[in-house]
């Protein structure tokens, strides 16, 4: 779910089916083992197909060697192709660590109050189109995950995707999304994705809660 819309163009594109999952390797597993998908990847850019139950390193890299050898270009040439072809997703995620967990949930639920509220009102340059709190039923055993990560979808395809994650070493992990399309892909990317940054803190109210303005990891 949080990994970057420029997947769901290329699948439209080339009329290849596209699944949507929570962030976890588990939510791929069912739809490989039941053929309804033959390549996967995660937003902490795990990558693997259908051999193998889990992200395979090597796999990803003989692929992308797989790729230049057919294209015969450099990385940076492909990726600037891709831009030329389809666009560009300026993408950022912030991890805001070691927050205290009590007060974290409760920041995440009464964004959750609000997002009904958003909807078509103005936000980072844009419109808000829809705003949710994703949930996901598995196609294959009809499984549901819930409260998987608060979406603010904008009209000009922006997006800001937040979601905690109980993975760091001390309290919770604010992980944060920013997304921005253009169809050029050689503009800044802090200056990009700023209206969006400014309207997430303002959302969340970081500096309130936690006196935090700045993540502890930007990638």
């Amino acid at each position: 779910m949080p990994t970057s819309t420029a997947v769901d163009r290329v699948a439209r594109s080339l009329n290849i089916p596209c699944h949507e999952t929570p962030t976890g390797w588990k939510y791929f597993c069912n739809l490989m083992d039941a053929g309804l998908c033959t390549i996967c990847g995660e937003e902490s850019f795990g990558t693997g197909s259908d051999h193998i139950r889990e992200k395979d390193g090597l796999w990803a890299a003989l692929c992308w060697l797989s790729i230049l050898a057919a294209r015969r270009r450099p990385v940076a040439q492909v990726v600037r192709d891709h831009w030329r072809r389809f666009g560009r997703s300026y993408f950022q995620r912030s991890d805001y660590e070691a927050l205290d967990s009590s007060k974290a949930e409760e920041m995440l639920a009464e964004v959750r109050n609000l997002l009904a509220a958003l909807v078509n009102t103005a936000l980072a340059n844009s419109i808000v189109r829809s705003a949710d709190d994703f949930s996901y039923t598995d196609p294959v055993d009809g499984a549901t995950a819930s409260h998987q990560g608060i979406r603010v979808l904008l009209a000009d395809g922006s997006r800001i995707v937040c979601r905690l994650s109980g993975t760091g070493t001390e309290g919770a992990t604010l992980r944060l999304y920013l997304e921005h399309f253009l169809p050029e892909g050689d503009c800044d990317m802090n200056s990009v994705l700023a209206p969006l940054a400014q309207s997430a803190l303002g959302l969340l109210k970081l500096r309130e809660r936690f006196g935090r303005e700045q993540p502890n990891v930007t990638t």
